[in-house]
């Protein structure tokens, strides 16, 4: 997964809609049990002010864009969506709304409900738009290995934005961490970085780069016995 993860489902309305300089950070952390916490944060400060004026039009290239109340309307539907879902608890949201920063973050008591909460949150903000790689499992922990990759929607969205809109996304940055509770042996991505206690890998692109190839991040991860 990097569950890279379907929370761009944010991304996909939010950011890419607003189409700035973004800042991505996906934060995994997994414990020995198989219960752990997500945290997503999406940062678009440092294009604030092309944000603002943004929202202050009522359509943008023919689209319709979003008051600001209607994201703080869909960000609180995400919320109590994750809020509601079996396995989930301890969901946060801190938005803020000046700066346009936000960061979201929760427990889940295994892989599985990881999963099945994002994806019940993708169907909330998909609406009756069909999705054909919902039930797609992008993370996966097995023979003390954990995989993951990220999820074709996220590409294939970003994919509609025009080339002036796509070269903003070459200043941004996603960063993906996966932490462990013990010690990590291999990985399979050469461009990812181990930490000094051996127990998290790093991984760096930027949204355009990650747009071309959506395999930059994939990585495969053992842990010692």
């Amino acid at each position: 997964m990097t569950m890279k993860t379907k929370f761009t489902f944010l991304v996909l309305s939010l950011l890419f809609g607003l189409s700035s300089c973004i800042e991505i950070i996906d934060d995994l952390t997994l414990n020995t049990d198989g219960s752990g916490t997500f945290k997503y944060n999406i940062n678009l400060s440092a294009s604030k002010v092309k944000v603002n004026s943004i929202l202050a039009l009522d359509s943008l290239d023919g689209k319709k864009v979003p008051s600001l109340d209607e994201i703080k309307h869909r960000i609180d539907k995400i919320s109590q969506e994750l809020r509601s879902q079996q396995g989930i608890t301890q969901v946060v949201v801190d938005a803020n709304y000046s700066d346009f920063i936000l960061k979201l973050s929760f427990d889940f008591t295994s892989l599985e409900a990881l999963q099945n909460g994002v994806k019940a949150v993708i169907k909330l903000e998909s609406g009756d738009r069909p999705l054909n790689q919902i039930d797609y499992d992008w993370v996966s922990f097995e023979n003390n290995k954990l995989s993951r990759s990220i999820p074709q929607l996220t590409i294939k969205q970003s994919k509609k934005l025009d080339d002036a809109d796509r070269d903003l996304l070459k200043t941004g940055s996603y960063t993906a961490i996966t932490r462990f509770g013990k010690e990590i042996k291999s990985f399979t991505n050469e461009e990812a970085m181990l930490s000094k206690n051996k127990k998290a890998v790093l991984l760096r692109t930027d949204p355009y780069s990650l747009m071309q190839n959506p395999n930059l991040l994939d990585n495969t991860i053992e842990l010692l016995p």
